[in-house]
C-alpha cells in the first residue's frame, strides 16, 4: 500500500493534505510533517495544508487558503482521521484520486487507497516511517517536518506514557530530536496553560465524580467555562489529568457547547471505544470520544461506564 501511495505521489503535480476537525497534535503534525516533507522532495510540486485553524495550535503550523479549483485533477490526502464525517473542509471529495492515512481502527474505509495501522502510536509515526520507506527513492525531510512530526507523536502519546508507545515510538523519536529544532521549546508551547485553564483544571480535581467500579466523570456546563472564561477545546486539553488518580480504570469529561455536548472518553484498562461507538463516536481502544445533545444522554453514559468498568 504504501508503494502505490507513493505512486500516487510521484504522479499528481498537486496534493491537497487534509485532516480531522478539532484538531490535536497529530492531526496538525501528520498533516504539516507530510506536506513539508513533500515540499522538500518534490519543490516544483504545488503541496497544500487546508482546514479550519485551530488558535492553539499556530505555534505548530498556518494552514493554506486555496479556491475550489485547485482540487481539479488534484491528489487528496487525508491524515488521522478516522471517518468521512470528521474530515476538516468536505472539499476532501472534490480532487482526481483520495487516499487515507491514519492509526484509528478503520470504521470508514474511504478512499481509493488507504493505509491504517492500528499499531502505530500516531500518524505522525507513519509519516515518518513512510519517509524512511522512501528516502532511497528521493524523500527528503526538513527540520520543519521533523519539528512537526515529533510534537504529533509526543502529543498523541501523552509524552510517551500511554501504552501505544513502541520500541518503534521511542526509536522514530530518538531519530527525530537530530534534527535542529528547540524541544524545549517545543514543550513549552505544547503544555503550558494559560491561568484560567489551569484554574480550572484545580476545578476538576476537586470536583470530579467517583463512581462505581473505578468509573469516574466530570461535567463541564456552558455556564462553568463561561465563569472560568475558558473555550471547550482548551477544557479538552485537561481530559487526561485523572489519569493519575488511584482507583480510578476509566473516565469520561462532557463538556458542553453551543449546540452539543463533547464527550471524551480515557481509560487506563477497560477498552472504551465501543462506548463511544454507541453513542456515534468511535477513537482509539482506550482514548475515544462522541457528540450527545442533552444530560439526559450524558446519565446514560455515566451507567453504561459503570457497567463498563465492571
Amino acid at each position: 500500500m504504501k508503494a502505490k501511495i507513493i505512486e500516487a505521489i510521484e504522479k499528481y503535480e498537486t496534493i491537497i493534505v487534509h485532516r480531522h476537525v478539532r484538531p490535536d497534535p497529530d492531526a496538525y503534525g501528520s498533516q504539516g510533517g507530510l506536506v513539508e516533507i513533500l515540499k522538500t522532495s518534490y519543490p516544483q510540486k504545488k503541496v497544500y495544508a487546508v482546514g479550519r485553524e485551530e488558535e492553539s495550535l499556530n505555534y505548530m503550523r498556518r494552514l493554506d487558503s486555496i479556491p475550489d479549483e485547485t482540487y481539479n485533477g488534484a491528489l487528496v490526502i487525508v491524515c488521522d482521521t478516522a471517518n468521512q464525517e470528521r474530515i476538516d473542509d468536505k472539499r476532501y471529495s472534490s480532487g482526481e484520486q483520495l487516499i487515507k492515512i491514519d492509526h484509528h481502527p478503520n470504521q470508514d474505509a474511504y478512499g481509493d487507497l488507504l493505509w491504517v495501522d492500528t499499531n502505530a502510536s500516531s500518524t505522525s509515526e507513519m509519516i515518518y516511517e513512510f519517509y524512511l520507506t522512501f528516502k532511497d527513492r528521493g524523500l527528503k525531510i526538513s527540520d520543519e517536518a521533523a519539528r512537526l512530526l515529533f510534537a504529533g507523536i509526543v502529543g498523541d502519546t501523552g509524552r510517551f506514557l500511554y501504552p501505544s508507545t513502541s520500541e518503534k515510538t521511542f526509536a522514530y523519536a530518538g531519530e527525530l530530536i537530530h534534527y535542529n529544532f528547540s524541544r524545549p521549546q517545543l514543550f513549552d508551547q505544547m503544555y503550558e496553560l494559560a491561568p484560567n485553564v489551569v484554574k480550572l483544571n484545580g476545578y476538576v480535581l476537586q470536583n470530579f465524580e467517583v463512581l462505581s467500579n473505578g468509573a469516574a466523570s466530570v461535567k463541564m456546563t456552558k455556564e462553568l467555562l463561561e465563569e472560568y472564561g475558558v473555550r471547550p477545546a482548551d477544557a479538552s486539553l485537561l481530559v487526561s489529568v485523572l489519569g493519575s488518580v488511584k482507583g480510578i480504570k476509566a473516565w469520561v469529561f462532557f463538556i458542553e457547547e453551543t449546540d452539543q455536548i463533547r464527550v471524551r472518553f480515557r481509560s487506563k484498562g477497560p477498552v472504551i471505544n465501543v462506548l463511544a461507538r454507541k453513542y456515534g463516536g468511535g477513537g482509539h481502544p482506550l482514548a475515544s470520544g462522541a457528540s450527545i445533545y442533552s444530560w439526559e444522554d450524558a446519565e446514560k453514559i455515566t451507567r453504561d461506564l459503570v457497567e463498563l468498568c465492571q
